[in-house]
């Protein structure tokens, strides 16, 4: 009965405003007899739970696996994900009666004169006899035992409590979905940090490889200098190369050293206590289920996060709906009165009070008229922001699409390039050995093979991390399915969740 009169809106879940396509026009237009990165068949599954598992790597798998413990930004989230579910219980306690009582001694004494109005005392509309323990030129003393026991209740009538608690609710679902993105942009960064180190380290070994070839270049112009077929000049460019290419492999460090700091910070460490070992690792990524675009509405938290904030807006409206309705409140007040202590308890003593009363607004200036249009607009704001979050999810799915396949082929092509030019320089050097060729042609040919090299790398790089946005961008491995419904965020979590940290 309580139900059917709850007043406000009903709430339907909004849709997006333009029609979602049937595939990922990236997935399906520009992949098509293109070499390089492919995406996975739509009939692949999904990515869920561990989704940095796809990219077969175990040393990021261990470091994943840290994050979720330790990570100070996805405890913070967490805990204002319990504060939420504890505002729902907040609100569920004024479904019921609040009982307090109130127990009393008073000792009262009154001027001599005065004993007519200290023969009797008034309480929650009892009168009873203060007892004169004492009268003379000192006046009157008396005592007063009390023990009052008040209950009050406010029926919901018009649903104004059960919205509160659906407002609560859907509340404590945002913030559930807000822990799920930034355990996911978490996950996500702590990735990328690994990938530019391993991509770091590549370059590293590059510009290490670099220098190596380069002194065996210096080597040999000395050489050619002091046999008399190569003059000075020669031997101060190789001189030159050779430096430019250590100042290089040296500069490499600071970007793999600031990597490696941010990715201690992710695991809840100092960055003096972390260290990650070398490895120059970079590889092709794996194919991605992408699935269809129907489905990413399904695996975005921030999409859900923004639909549920339509929820409680709605539940809103419906609380200030219900303004408008009388407030009725049930009321009793009853418990043992006396003068002495040893009759405080007895049937004599007793007093009580009851009766309904109830409460309505006649005129406020339009206030709540005002409040309904301020949670309308509110709730449209929202609508028009759940929508913006949609077209943003789709634009990043399809950036990310772009981005891993045009950098895969880049990749391609910059590795077809490192190949010539590798072979230009051997060829230049046998043309310099035998004084057929000047050095600078070396020279134009050892640049060109560590600007090539060094593209090989950076686009290498970008593609691992274009890989990681795109799993980052299709939700991860979350599904609508893992958000917790109303019942569940209301039920009572664990004590250890509430307790204070040291």
């Amino acid at each position: 009965m309580l139900a059917g009169c709850t007043v406000g809106p009903k709430y339907n879940a909004p849709t997006p405003q333009t029609p979602i396509a049937q595939n990922y026009k990236e997935s399906t237009v520009n992949f098509q007899n293109a070499e390089g990165w492919k995406v996975a068949s739509p009939d692949d599954a999904l990515l869920r739970g561990k989704w940095w598992e796809v990219f077969g790597d175990p040393d990021l798998n261990s470091l994943e696996e840290q994050l979720d413990i330790n990570n100070q930004n996805i405890k913070q989230y967490f805990q204002e994900f319990m504060e939420a579910r504890a505002v729902i219980s907040e609100a569920r306690a004024q479904y019921w009666p609040t009982i307090t009582a109130n127990p009393s001694i008073t000792a009262a004494r009154t001027p001599f004169g005065g004993i007519a109005s200290a023969a009797a005392s008034t309480t929650n509309g009892s009168t009873v006899s203060t007892g004169t323990v004492a009268q003379g030129n000192g006046g009157t003393t008396g005592s007063i035992f009390s023990f009052p026991v008040d209950a009050s209740w406010m029926p919901d009538f018009f649903g104004k409590i059960r919205n509160q608690v659906r407002e609560y609710q859907y509340a404590a679902q945002v913030s559930a979905a807000d822990l799920q993105v930034e355990r996911l942009t978490e996950e996500s960064s702590l990735a990328q940090y690994y990938f530019e180190i391993r991509g770091q380290d590549a370059l590293q070994k590059i510009l290490n490889d670099t220098v190596e070839a380069d002194q065996k270049t210096l080597d040999i112009t000395q050489g050619l200098y002091k046999n008399g077929i190569d003059d000075y000049i020669s031997v101060v460019e190789a001189q030159t190369t050779l430096q430019s290419a250590q100042a290089s492999a040296i500069n490499v460090g600071v970007a793999r050293a600031q990597y490696e700091h941010a990715i201690a910070v992710l695991l809840g460490k100092l960055a003096t206590d972390f260290s990650l070992p070398a490895k120059p690792l970079l590889t092709a990524p794996p194919p991605i289920p992408v699935g269809v675009p129907t489905q990413l509405l399904e695996r975005r938290p921030d999409v859900a996060a923004a639909e549920r904030t339509l929820a409680k807006d709605n539940a809103v409206i419906g609380i200030g709906y219900a303004a408008y309705y009388p407030t009725i409140t049930l009321s009793a007040s009853g418990g043992f009165e006396n003068t002495g202590f040893k009759n405080w308890f007895t049937w004599p003593s007793r007093f009580f009070s009851v009766g309904p009363s109830a409460s309505e607004t006649i005129f406020n200036g339009g206030l709540y008229r005002a409040e309904i249009h301020q949670y309308t607009a509110t709730y449209n704001a929202d609508l028009a922001a759940y929508r913006q979050t949609v077209l943003g999810a789709f634009q990043q799915v399809e950036d990310y699409l772009a981005q891993v396949r045009i950098y895969s082929q880049q990749v391609e092509r910059e590795q077809d390039a490192v190949k010539s030019a590798q072979q230009f320089l051997d060829l230049e050097l046998v043309r310099y050995e035998t004084g057929v060729d000047p050095y600078f042609d070396v020279l134009t040919a050892q640049t060109t093979l560590l600007t090539d090299q060094d593209n090989v790398a950076t686009a290498q790089i970008e593609e691992m991390v274009g890989a990681v946005e795109l799993v980052q961008a299709l939700g991860g491995g979350w599904d609508q399915g893992d958000l917790p419904g109303p019942s569940q965020v209301a039920s009572k979590p664990s004590g250890d969740d509430y307790k204070q940290q040291k």
